[in-house]
């Protein structure tokens, strides 16, 4: 026994010194300028007609302005620990002798910061001076995850912060553990505009991405009672020491109120005049947004509403003491929650008012960082920037850049609509008709009448082009229509960005296949050449050499080399490697360190004792119906019952050839979905009746663990043997999770859905587990649902017949099973379970044989170049940008360099 933990302690400790080398920053090189003092670049000052003595003072202060500036921070260990220690006493103004890990944490925060600043002013000075086409990516979800780690990688700082660190008491795994996952968004759609920055700044493309600065975020999930709990997430609450605060930063944004037509007495134009409502104020937040070993560094600019009076003195004057802060209290809960409920009028009116803020404030900021340069002409403005859309979120912004160019740049509707047109794109993250975005008119004309309008106008010139090229085709023009005809009427938010934008993509090949077939098939057969897909990818530096670096030590080792960190298709080598023995030693006790991580993380989190021998098979996303982890809890639920059966059958043979399992669950639903709720209750109930049940040792054990986000995921994913992407297929655009756990060494069992049929392509049927029905399949059974004989799987008539019997407790999940007969089957749940059983067979026999696992999982991981996020912005800037890359580097030490004085 001891020396088997002797083994397992010299393999852990060999990890851990194969980590520490991956991450030294001498392995890897900047291409230029990789002093420790590095020149910046001199401001571009415009010289100014004066005598020679005041031409000579000018000169003198310059000069000494340069020197004071000319140099980058020093980043050797003594001077990072000088810039921690003074941030603590000054910054911060903590008392020396008071040492605690949260100060120390928010300082070294900040020291990087500073040097994440000095890179990001330089960037966009050279950026202006280049006169750079730039992007602009329009998210209101953004889930950025933890910094501290990641930017110390990219500016190859790691190893330094940490000695610096250690000297002064403090490991930077603990003060990691400080640092609170911003609550900025809910799902894969903000991870993937996360992973999306990373890599524009990277591959060195000038953008930046903007978004709102949420006070609560979505909310932090808790059990209680056995059941999902919702309460506010103050990720706030010890601020945010990654941002910079813009309060020169802030523009009015006008809601509600009334248009009216106004005549030019000199020209006898009609002009439109938006007059009354409110004004709410949006103020700039900006966090830094490195490249990974490049200079370049981009910006995610966050707005925070605020009252644009924050106090009326005459009133409170008065004794109207609530309505000298009326204005301040109506104002500030825009920002305050990601994505309020809109079941109720309130909830649609606030959220409808928050994603116009979000629109208003980032097109007033572009227009005015595009206007700063005399030689930008608005005409040309489609040639210098790049606005993407992602989802139908920000699609007023079609609207709104109109009123901005015909109100107050007082252009003609052909040209205002020329620059929109070629500026905006769109991405479509979803087929659910359900999830486009459609708003009642009647709220729309209250807080928005003037876009009210101009949407009108929109719709009046399309449906003319569509009755030209269509005539007699009522029904078509009525299906193309932004207005729909209904009671009350709507706003369809995706054709308005639809015909707004001159791209719409889609983010798999099958998802991209449905919008040109199926959901927006009008508008393909008119525009074919609007529609492009692009296939999502994840950002393989945070989620492969961030997140595991015991597995990117290991691939470093057997490559002889870093270069796979900026160029993914590397990795193939690996396939060669895939059956050698030593190479396979190397892998399974680097996956056995993840999965004695991950079982530390259960026992502390969900005070389960699970063991990393058995097969960890997780299933973690957002809970939602047609991502059917109810299926899932189901197929446990029966290898629960078939366990029983062999014992009490004393089928000892074939008790041996069940594999022991950890089947791992998390995810959050939303407040107001009662079904996903649901969900969360019968997997907890479950989980207690088969972790207390003895009989079964260590057969089986079920865990779900509260509050899913970023740095939980950076825990499970490496950790993972199985992961579970089961989505009806059709619903699920592409998934972004599934790409993490493939490569981190991680096998699918999946649906034939989104995302997964590529990856399917890529890895090789024989190392994917795939199931159930497809596309094409679930659309007919859907029509065909109330004509269908009520049959169940037999295997599934008995689980749910043991659930209705109450052996899971006593909580009623009378309505979650009556969803799977076959009349109420729209997410396939009841169809697909048997072939779903059958794939968990396989995926059992597979894991048996430890060997071919293992080569699986490497072959897996070395295919998955083609889901990376670099390649995934290659291809915006090709088909949709058409923008250039533009590296930063500073001036050799003699040279002198100018750029134009622009501020960001």
């Amino acid at each position: 026994m001891s020396s088997a933990i002797d083994m397992e302690e010299r393999a852990k400790a060999r990890i851990e010194a194969e980590v520490q080398n991956l991450l030294d920053p001498d392995a890897f090189q900047l291409s230029e300028g990789n002093e420790k003092v590095l020149l910046r670049q001199k401001s571009y000052i415009d010289e100014l007609e004066m005598d020679v003595d005041e031409e000579q003072e000018l000169k003198e202060k310059k000069e000494k302005l340069w020197k004071l500036l000319c140099t980058y921070l020093p980043c050797d260990v003594l001077s990072l620990q000088k810039s921690i220690v003074q941030h603590v006493e000054y910054t911060l103004a903590r008392r020396r002798y008071k040492r605690d890990k949260c100060s120390f944490y928010q300082a070294t925060a900040i020291s990087v910061r500073d040097r994440l600043i000095e890179r990001w002013t330089d960037t966009q000075q050279y950026l202006s001076s280049k006169d750079s086409k730039r992007v602009y990516y329009l998210s209101l979800e953004y889930l950025l995850g933890r910094n501290l780690q990641n930017a110390m990688s990219c500016l190859a700082l790691r190893n330094r912060y940490a000695a610096a660190l250690e000297e002064l008491g403090y490991s930077l795994e603990e003060l990691t553990e400080e640092e609170r996952d911003p609550g900025l968004g809910s799902g894969g759609l903000g991870r993937l505009a996360s992973c999306f920055l990373d890599s524009l700044a990277t591959l060195n493309f000038g953008a930046w991405g903007y978004g709102l600065r949420y006070k609560f975020g979505l909310f932090e999930q808790r059990l209680i009672s056995k059941a999902q709990a919702e309460f506010p997430d103050f990720w706030l609450k010890e601020g945010y020491p990654w941002e910079v605060e813009r309060p020169d930063v802030q523009y009015l944004v006008r809601m509600y109120g009334e248009v009216e037509d106004r005549v030019d007495p000199e020209t006898g134009e009609v002009k439109v005049a938006w007059k009354g409502g409110e004004d709410v104020l949006a103020e700039g937040f900006d966090i830094p947004v490195p490249g990974f070993h490049t200079l370049n560094t981009n910006n995610l600019r966050l707005w925070t509403s605020k009252a644009s009076c924050e106090f009326d003195l005459g009133s409170f004057n008065d004794g109207q003491y609530y309505a000298a802060i009326e204005e301040k209290e109506r104002s500030e809960p825009l920002t305050s929650v990601l994505y309020p409920c809109d079941n109720n009028a309130p909830g649609k009116e606030l959220r409808l008012r928050q994603q116009y803020f979000f629109v208003s404030a980032t097109l007033q900021d572009i227009l005015r960082r595009y206007k700063k340069s005399p030689s930008h002409g608005l005409l040309d403005l489609p040639n210098k920037v790049a606005i993407q859309l992602n989802e139908t979120h920000p699609a007023i912004a079609i609207p709104e850049l109109m009123r901005l160019l015909l109100d107050d740049e007082n252009l003609c509707w052909q040209d205002a609509w020329h620059i929109v047109h070629n500026t905006c794109a769109y991405t479509n993250h979803t087929v659910m008709p359900e999830a486009l975005e459609i708003w009642p008119l009647p709220l729309v004309e209250q807080i928005l009448p003037r876009h009210l309008r101009i949407i009108y106008e929109i719709n009046h010139q399309f449906l003319s082009e569509v009755r030209r090229r269509w005539p007699g085709d009522p029904q078509r023009v009525a299906r193309m229509s932004i207005i729909e005809e209904s009671e009350p009427k709507m706003v369809k938010m995706a054709h308005l960005a639809i015909i707004g934008c001159h791209k719409v993509n889609g983010v798999a090949q099958v998802h991209t296949g449905l919008l040109c077939k199926s959901l927006f098939r009008d508008f393909y057969e008119m525009w074919p050449e609007k529609f492009v897909n692009i296939t999502n990818g994840v950002n393989h530096r945070r989620w492969m050499l961030q997140a595991n670096p015991a597995m990117s030590a290991v691939i470093s080792k057997w490559l002889g080399t870093h270069d796979w960190v900026h160029d993914l298709g590397r990795l193939e080598r690996l396939k060669e490697l895939s059956s050698n023995p030593e190479f396979q030693r190397d892998w399974q006790e680097m996956k056995r360190y993840n999965k004695r991580k991950l079982a530390e993380f259960i026992e502390r989190t969900c005070d389960v004792d699970v063991d990393a021998d058995a097969m960890f098979d997780v299933h973690v996303k957002r809970i939602h119906e047609y991502k059917r982890q109810f299926m899932n809890i189901l197929g446990v639920a029966y290898r629960y019952l078939r366990i029983l059966s062999l014992l009490a059958e004393e089928k000892f043979d074939e008790l041996r050839q069940v594999v022991p399992k950890v089947v791992i669950f998390a995810g959050k639903a939303a407040p107001n979905y009662s079904v996903a709720k649901d969900v969360i209750k019968l997997i907890i109930a479950i989980a207690d009746t088969i972790n207390s049940d003895t009989r079964i040792g260590g057969l089986l054990k079920v865990v779900f663990i509260p509050n899913y986000n970023v740095s939980v995921a950076e825990v499970i994913i490496p950790g993972s043997d199985l992961s579970q992407h089961i989505s009806t297929a059709g619903f699920e655009a592409s998934g972004t999770s599934n790409m993490k756990f493939c490569m981190n060494g991680s096998l699918l069992l999946g649906s034939r859905d989104g995302a997964n049929l590529e990856i399917e392509q890529s890895v090789g049927r024989a190392n994917i587990f795939m199931f159930g029905a497809n596309t094409k399949e679930v659309r007919t059974l859907q029509t065909t649902m109330q004509y269908r004989k009520p049959q169940l799987d037999g295997r599934l008539a008995h689980v749910t017949q043991e659930i209705r019997s109450g052996r899971f407790g006593p909580t009623s999940f009378d309505s979650l099973v009556d969803s799977l007969l076959p009349e109420n089957d729209r997410y396939m749940v009841g169809h697909d379970f048997g072939s779903y059983l059958e794939a968990l067979e396989v995926s059992d026999a597979a894991f048996r044989k430890p060997e071919e696992w293992t080569a699986k999982t490497i072959v897996s991981c070395a295919s998955m170049s083609r889901f990376s996020s670099d390649r995934c912005i290659r291809e915006y800037a090709e088909k949709i940008w058409n923008v250039e890359p533009h590296q930063f580097r500073p001036p050799n030490k003699n040279t002198s360099s100018s750029s134009n004085n622009n501020n960001p």
